[in-house]
């Protein structure tokens, strides 16, 4: 049975993550979203659509807010709260994305933490926040 345009098997679901706590957050997920047959609008381009609305509410919670309101706003319960909403919104549309396209985010977070040391070695980069090309 396919589903869509897309033309993807729904048992074909590929997981692609050497994180257990990724998996079984994308398995609960994925489940989820079948269930109400919700694929069908989960194209690429969709997910990463969605990805920027649900930043954008996350940032929206510092809006018009300077540093050290947003920083004290942490001990407000509701501010708490809604800013773990948003950030595991943030977080379940890069787990839908990254099934879609079969990356092991994990991995390639991982990955990225070491490009960016490489680029940013502690003797040039500790204290300031310049462009790795201006170091």
């Amino acid at each position: 049975m396919f589903l869509c345009q897309h033309a993807v098997p729904l048992w074909n679901h590929k997981i692609m993550t050497t994180d257990p706590v990724f998996k079984k957050l994308t398995d609960r997920l994925l489940e989820f979203r079948d269930a109400r047959d919700w694929r069908q609008f989960h194209s690429l381009k969709n997910l990463m659509l969605s990805l920027n609305l649900e930043a954008a509410e996350l940032l929206e919670l510092a809006q018009w807010r300077d540093d050290a309101q947003t920083d004290a706003a942490i001990e407000d319960t509701a501010f708490k709260a809604r800013l773990g909403e948003e950030c595991a919104d943030v977080l379940l549309y890069l787990l839908l994305i990254s099934e879609r396209a079969g990356i092991d985010l994990a991995r390639e977070a991982d990955a990225k933490i070491t490009r960016n040391g490489e680029k940013y070695p502690v003797e040039k980069s500790r204290g300031n926040s310049r462009k790795y090309t201006d170091l």
